[in-house]
């Protein structure tokens, strides 16, 4: 399914130019990028007509996407989705692993215990997902809760700065938790996370964090083969 299947028509109250980004950069998000059958080329034409709109602020709003990084335009070829090579991957799984580290570590000082209570809740609720193999949901839980961490350090600018590596490690992840038996092991890492938080001890909390993500990190290195932006270029 091409991401043109998804899109409803848009309401003309909205702001056409702001809501056209918004819409496209929401639905590129939930993509799956990473799938080996992912259609990533987008079609001005057929995006038009599933919004019902012109092509003006399709064309303005992949011009933002592409400052993104988010999608590569090519002349004579057309707009792509943008998917990271493997080298990269494995540089943002490293990044994301220092700032979430500090994060915990951070948290363990100024998260209240209301907020680990309310963050042990959260992770046992949704851990059924992965029991039931519902990898989709999970992946998606999964990601959450890795914000929530970051939430919990209180530290805007960590955040902030997580959330440019957001975009792409939630295709990343989402790919990744549905491979092997990583769901399940994700939960028992989850819940070793939450107990050193709630022991508020620092080191073991960053320890944590770091090594969960960087399991990540291994089993891309092993099992990924090199990932091209996308076929479609190459083969154009």
């Amino acid at each position: 399914m091409s991401i043109g299947d998804k899109l409803k028509p848009i309401n003309e109250n909205f702001t056409l130019k702001d809501h056209t980004f918004t819409v496209l950069r929401t639905a590129i998000l939930d993509m799956d990028i990473y799938s080996s059958d992912a259609d990533l080329r987008l079609d001005e034409r057929k995006l038009a007509e599933s919004l019902g709109i012109s092509r003006t602020p399709i064309r303005e709003a992949l011009a933002r996407l592409s400052q993104e990084n988010l999608v590569q335009i090519v002349p004579r070829k057309g707009v792509f989705v943008c998917r990271k090579s493997r080298e990269e991957i494995l540089e943002m799984v490293v990044t994301w692993a220092a700032l979430e580290s500090m994060a915990a570590r951070l948290a363990t000082v100024n998260a209240t215990d209301a907020d680990l209570q309310a963050l042990r809740k959260f992770a046992m609720k949704h851990s059924s997902g992965a029991m039931r193999a519902d990898i989709e949901e999970y992946s998606e839980v999964n990601i959450t809760f890795h914000q929530f961490i970051l939430k919990l350090s209180k530290c805007a600018l960590l955040g902030e700065t997580a959330e440019s590596l957001f975009i792409h490690m939630r295709a990343i992840r989402r790919r990744a938790m549905g491979e092997g038996n990583r769901a399940l092991k994700s939960v028992v890492d989850h819940m070793e996370i939450i107990e050193a938080l709630v022991m508020r001890d620092a080191d073991l909390a960053s320890s944590r964090v770091r090594e969960h993500t960087m399991r990540l990190h291994a089993h891309i290195s092993d099992t990924w083969a090199s990932l091209e932006i996308s076929k479609a270029v190459k083969s154009l």
